[in-house]
């Protein structure tokens, strides 16, 4: 936190500053205090050391307020002191902002200028590194009376209790006693803790199919001899503990044929990066929503409370936006007969503009979208293919990571183009992009959980989609209704768009995309 150009209250020396951080409980609008920064003497521009650590949710709305007062005396009570200014913002405007370097001007006293606030955010590096080793046997003792053993290895780290915790299993190599297993990557946090002298234990056994696997051996080693990688030191002798007779030597021996590490990179890398995500949203205008005149219409506008798609809209688009520096978001409606002919469309502009259907903030979008419900006609059928493959098109564009497409489906109901919207999908999940479907009204929405692909990953002709791209989110499951509504939109929001991270990860990690290098964190100097 560095604030520049503070207001002077005092009247011999400058200001001594210290600034205050207040944060929201998702759904809440109390504000309460999270920490202070120390207090420095004398100064209109203090570089605060103090830093805030808080927990990020890519899914929440992180409502932050920075109040800055002018310390006079020893007393905790913050209305002893002068009020500097204040700046309000989310925790994703910071890292959504270039660089991760939110400037924002202080305000609170009418007709001052209060100067202005710096903020700059960086991920903690807290062991990222994701370890890939390979192993193989040699003699292992032959446990099955016609075959060979089908061994396998189970790795355990040690806790600082001194109890052991199991953090990964290898495949079974069926009947051999020379097995090489297939190379396997785990975070080097699972392994051990970041300890890197901390024991793991490994454990062989031969797989039986009752399940009564029986012991082979064991072996201890730590991450840092394993990172010395394949040489003498990585030959482990498996010993049987109840074995030990004179003329036992062991059961066997296990080698690492290999070991390598890199650092795991994270959504925030590439979002510092640079990466931005561009919002699209598409509008179900299918008859099956109502007359929207009539106050039973998912589609009724009333002048007292936002309908199921505004609200939908607003709490996933409230928090993407951050993510999206120029905030101009293409705005689609599909299943309407439109003017000037009256012809049915599955992907119009809701601002009436073909070549440009990008509305100016979510504003924009709602704006756009009461306007087209006046000059649509609502008709059928129930298309996705057409939105979907609109979207892909834009991103097969910018394949090089800098560019990520998210497309929110607001619809109320069963889709009429099972086989395309499938084909679309399985097309899209090779590009840069991600699908929302919010489901709407009171409809069966059987079809949208088999699109969401999470038990069963989605296929059409054959070809299976390489990615998990689709969220789907029932809106009733968060209509409390009530004062309780703006909750419950929270709860929606974090729902649909938990899984965008990782989807965006697996897009970096399938197409071998890296973030930039990031320049050191400095208030100073803008990106």
């Amino acid at each position: 936190v560095t604030p520049r150009q503070l207001l002077d209250r005092d009247t011999f020396s400058k200001s001594d500053p210290v600034c205050v951080l207040y944060t929201q409980r998702p759904g809440s609008h109390q504000w309460r205090e999270f920490g202070r920064t120390e207090v420095i003497d004398n100064s209109l521009n203090p570089d605060f050391l103090h830093k805030f650590v808080l927990d990020y949710c890519f899914e929440e709305r992180q409502n932050l307020r920075f109040d800055l007062y002018d310390v006079d005396s020893k007393s905790p009570d913050l209305s002893k002191h002068d009020f500097l200014g204040q700046a309000f913002c989310t925790l994703g405007e910071i890292v959504g902002s270039a660089g991760s370097r939110l400037e924002k001007p202080l305000t609170g006293i009418p007709g001052k200028k209060c100067g202005t606030i710096i903020l700059v955010a960086e991920e903690l590096g807290n062991c990222r590194d994701v370890a890939t080793l390979q192993f193989s046997a040699n003699k292992l003792d032959k446990k099955d009376f016609f075959g060979k053993s089908d061994p396998f290895m189970v790795f355990y780290r040690s806790n600082e209790d001194g109890t052991f915790t199991i953090c990964h299993k290898t495949e079974v190599v069926r009947n051999t006693l020379n097995p090489v297993w297939a190379a396997f990557a785990i975070p080097v946090r699972a392994l051990c803790n970041g300890d890197h002298d901390r024991a793991i234990k490994v454990e062989v056994y031969d797989w039986d199919r009752d399940g009564s696997h029986d012991f082979i051996g064991e072996f201890t080693t730590s991450y840092r001899e394993l990172a010395r990688g394949q040489s003498h030191f990585n030959v482990y002798e498996v010993v049987n503990p109840r074995k030990k007779m004179k003329k036992y030597l062991n059961s066997g021996t296990v080698t690492l044929l290999s070991f390598a590490v890199e650092a795991e990179h994270t959504f925030l890398d590439y979002i510092r990066g640079g990466t931005q995500l561009n919002f699209t949203v598409a509008i179900d205008f299918t008859a099956s929503n109502g007359n929207p005149s009539q106050p039973t219409s998912l589609h009724y506008l009333s002048p007292f409370q936002l309908n199921a798609y505004s609200l939908a809209l607003r709490a996933v688009g409230d928090i993407i936006q951050d993510y999206d520096s120029d905030k101009m978001f293409p705005a689609l409606g599909f299943g309407a007969k439109v003017p000037p002919d009256g012809h049915v469309s599955h992907e119009f502009p809701l601002n009436g503009d073909a070549s440009n259907p990008a509305c100016h903030g979510i504003a924009g979008v709602l704006e756009a979208y009461q306007c087209s419900l006046r000059r649509v006609q609502l008709y059928g059928p129930t298309n996705f293919a057409p939105v979907v493959n609109h979207v892909a098109r834009s991103a097969a564009t910018v394949l090089d990571g800098s560019q990520y497409f998210v497309l929110l489906i607001i619809t109320d109901g069963v889709i009429s183009d099972m086989a395309q919207t499938k084909e679309a999908i399985v097309n899209a999940a090779k590009l840069p992009m991600s699908i929302i479907i919010v489901g709407v009204g009171q409809a069966e929405f059987d079809a949208m959980v088999e699109l969401d692909g999470d038990d069963i990953r989605i296929s059409s002709r054959g070809k299976v989609a390489e990615r998990d791209i689709v969220q789907f989110v029932p809106f009733r499951d968060y209509m409390s209704g009530g004062p309780g509504a703006g909750l419950s939109m929270s709860g929606l929001a974090r729902e649909v768009l938990a899984e965008i991270p990782n989807q965006l990860l697996s897009y970096m990690k399938a197409r071998g995309i890296k973030p930039p290098p990031i320049p050191p964190m400095s208030p100073e100097t803008p990106p």
